[in-house]
């Protein structure tokens, strides 16, 4: 349970310039953010400060100069997960909520750079996989107008079944899945969209989302603006325009994998991350 939570929206993975690099602009956000973030650790008597960045950083044409500079400006060394890191990690994250007794687990994340997915039987996954289609990362690259046109969104969905596709043959060699659930805040918001419970109801409240209940809700918001959509309960302002990208990453994932049900886990990245310490602090292997 955590004791104190600070947040805040960067949007890195659309930040990036026409060569690949992240920008000026971007790079100044990420150095402040990170400073802020050891203040308030060190307010609150933090004994142990892990920093972790993911796609929008790994993926960056300098990264280098950027490790670089938050590191000299902050004292901060920002640990660049691996996109099968992430996977892993968060695949123990789900394990460790749900427990043994979900069997063969499959899990799916969707951040703003990358789509995680990972499959298995124990804490590590048998099979893991990271690929570049974030819900941020995909609205910057396929999208141009606000809402989208609809030849963008048939294009997309043309292209994320085409990306997909060799990743669901190698996770169908792995065997049906037990159980199958998703994690992030997209997923959240797009199962909060199509009738699970809010936030306030608590962790423990089972949610899911449907691939039937996603179909008519990306059917309904692909119409929508930005503007409309941050009106909707339960979208953040901040979120709101990539939420029809990641509802269209989210339907053509659950369409190559033949999921009709995803069920939502309040555990991802950031917990497996936690828990992989405290293994370490308690003797277990990293």
């Amino acid at each position: 349970m955590p004791a104190s939570s600070q947040r805040t929206v960067l949007r890195l993975a659309e930040r990036l310039t026409d060569g690949g690099d992240l920008s000026d602009e971007g790079v100044d956000d990420l150095v402040r953010t990170v400073a802020d973030a050891k203040r308030s650790s060190a307010k609150l008597g933090c004994a142990d400060l892990m920093a972790f960045a993911t796609s929008a950083v790994r993926e960056c044409g300098n990264v280098a100069d950027v490790l670089a500079r938050v590191g000299d400006e902050t004292g901060v060394e920002l640990r660049v997960l691996t996109g099968k890191d992430e996977a892993k990690l968060t695949f123990l994250a789900a394990r460790r909520w749900l427990g043994w007794s979900a069997g063969r687990l499959l899990v799916v994340d969707i951040g703003g750079g990358s789509l995680e997915l990972a499959i298995g039987m124990d804490e590590a996954p048998e099979y893991a996989k990271s690929v570049p289609l974030g819900a941020g990362r995909t609205t910057r690259e396929r999208f141009t107008t606000d809402p989208p046109t609809r030849a963008d969104v048939a294009s997309t969905v043309e292209w994320l079944a085409d990306q997909l596709a060799p990743v669901a043959r190698k996770m169908a060699k792995q065997g049906r899945p037990d159980r199958a659930v998703a994690t992030s805040k997209t997923f959240r918001t797009l199962a909060r969209l199509t009738g699970a419970a809010p936030s306030s109801a608590g962790l423990r409240v089972r949610r899911v989302l449907t691939e039937s209940g996603l179909r008519q809700l990306s059917a309904f918001i692909t119409r929508m603006s930005a503007a409309d959509l941050a009106e909707l309960d339960g979208v953040s302002a901040s979120r709101a325009h990539q939420l029809v990208a990641g509802a269209l990453v989210a339907q053509a994932t659950m369409r190559a994998l033949s999921l009709q049900e995803l069920e939502i886990c309040p555990w991802a990245l950031r917990e497996g991350v936690i828990l992989r310490r405290l293994d370490q602090a308690d003797g277990e292997e990293p």
